[in-house]
């Protein structure tokens, strides 16, 4: 029968949710099965699709499956992809490990619920029986895994039962793809890849970059004063914002790595400065209470207005302004300028494990060749005697040294300006031998680790 409306005549929409004659209501879900699918498809996104693990939680705008879920369920999905992700190489080697015969080259949405699953018995704090039973029941729901539903019970409750010896026999496998393990390998010897690689395993630290009194506030806030003169908080829980010093803006948070490149300017008191890839505002603000005239670029709308937020809270002052660095026309008007270049975010594993899986060696080849167009575009805002910053989060060479060795090969008047390691006591082992600063993971690893950085200092004639 068609319904219709009396005032027109005209056949009805069907409200949203009202079923069919003679449909049987749909039973609601198990109490946290749609936050195990949300992470299914998440998963999927970042491994398959090379999707942004950040843009996909984000609470206003993120995927789909992700909005709906309530603050408990968000927040499980975020600690079974951030724990999946980590250690893919060796949740895909146990699976495999029990698997009679390799799983069906369509059966990806099946291998991704497999990890969802393992990723929680082996890694998280979840009862071994919920995992298992909430997979077995996704796995029925979906007409493409159903009929894999009892190899995902008997999978599961194997690794259920022989979870510590299937732990073991993966434990010295790194938890890297091995285009990117063979790199590190490469750069740095095995030894020192194999170092990184662990420490991406290890929980991200919360760093504070303060205004003054770097001691105080480590004693205030319950941590500790790192040789970057950042403060490193120990063991927190919660909300930064409910810390004291947030209201104030005493303080900001920003990884110890992240804080180098400023630095390297010392005074700025009476100079006119440019931070060219300024979001979101911790190195802006940096360079503003080292006394400089600072003026922050963006080209993202929305990334300035988050930067003219912080600096709002800080009480520091930048002028601000929103386009692409290539189309600054303002020849040799810079005294100093910070380049944090767009890259491959390599360095930073710990915080984003999904960088591993989105981008590859085409990826990286493409970002360092747009560093090395926005630096030749940057050194030329300069003036004769002043300083630029190159820096950036990844820790390929070819999208730092590479980068920089080529634009001082062509560039006349360009000199580079060695880092004295005396000037970084504690830090003395991340500056290289050409003075460069590279960190790298798994420095100051028994305070907590870094983000791998690189910076170098440019001088003009």
């Amino acid at each position: 029968m068609v319904l219709s409306d009396r005032s027109t005549g005209k056949p009805k929409n069907k409200q949203a949710g009202q079923k069919k004659h003679g449909e049987r209501p749909r039973p609601p879900m198990k109490p946290g099965l749609e936050a195990r699918i949300a992470a299914t498809r998440i998963l999927a996104a970042v491994v398959d699709r090379k999707t942004s693990l950040d843009g996909m939680l984000d609470p206003e705008h993120g995927n789909p499956a992700f909005l709906p879920l309530n603050e408990a369920d968000r927040g499980l999905v975020k600690a079974i992809l951030q724990s999946a992700l980590r250690h893919l190489p060796r949740i895909e080697a146990i699976i495999g490990s029990l698997l009679d015969n390799p799983l069906p080259d369509g059966a990806r949405s099946l291998h991704h619920l497999l990890v969802v699953a393992a990723a929680q018995m082996l890694y998280l704090d979840v009862p071994d029986h919920s995992a298992v039973d909430l997979a077995v029941e996704q796995a029925n729901g979906d007409p493409r895994s159903r009929r894999f539903a009892k190899l995902v019970n008997a999978i599961l409750r194997r690794i259920g039962r022989e979870k510590a010896d299937l732990l073991s026999s993966v434990e010295d496998l790194p938890c890297m793809p091995d285009w990117f393990m063979q790199r590190l390998t490469e750069v740095y010897g095995r030894e020192n890849a194999l170092a990184i690689a662990a420490s991406q395993l290890e929980p991200p630290t919360i760093d504070l970059t303060v205004k003054a009194d770097a001691e105080g506030w480590a004693e205030r806030l319950g941590g500790q004063v790192l040789p970057t003169g950042s403060v490193r908080l120990d063991r927190f829980r919660g909300s930064v914002t409910a810390l004291e010093g947030f209201d104030d803006g005493a303080w900001w948070v920003q990884d110890a790595a992240a804080a180098i490149p400023a630095k390297l300017f010392g005074d700025l008191t009476g100079k006119r400065v440019a931070d060219l890839c300024a979001a979101p505002g911790g190195k802006t603000a940096q360079l503003v209470l080292a006394g400089g005239d600072v003026l922050a670029v963006e080209q993202s709308k929305t990334r300035l207005k988050r930067l003219e937020s912080n600096l709002a809270r800080l009480g520091l002052p930048a002028k601000t302004l929103c386009t692409d660095l290539l189309n600054i026309d303002e020849a040799e008007s810079f005294d100093a300028i910070l380049l944090d270049a767009p890259c491959s975010s390599t360095g930073t594993t710990r915080r984003h494990p999904d960088v591993l899986w989105t981008k590859d060696a085409a990826d990286i080849a493409k970002l360092a060749a747009l560093q090395e167009k926005l630096l030749r575009h940057a050194v030329t805002l300069l003036k004769p005697g002043g300083r630029l910053v190159f820096s950036n989060c990844s820790i390929d060479p070819s999208e730092g040294e590479d980068v920089v060795d080529r634009v001082l090969a062509d560039m006349p008047g360009l000199h580079l300006v060695a880092i004295n390691p005396s000037d970084w006591p504690g830090l003395e082992t991340a500056i290289t031998p050409r003075g460069e600063f590279r960190t790298t993971p798994a420095m100051l690893a028994k305070q907590g680790g870094l983000d791998g950085f690189y910076a170098a200092v440019i001088a003009k004639i």
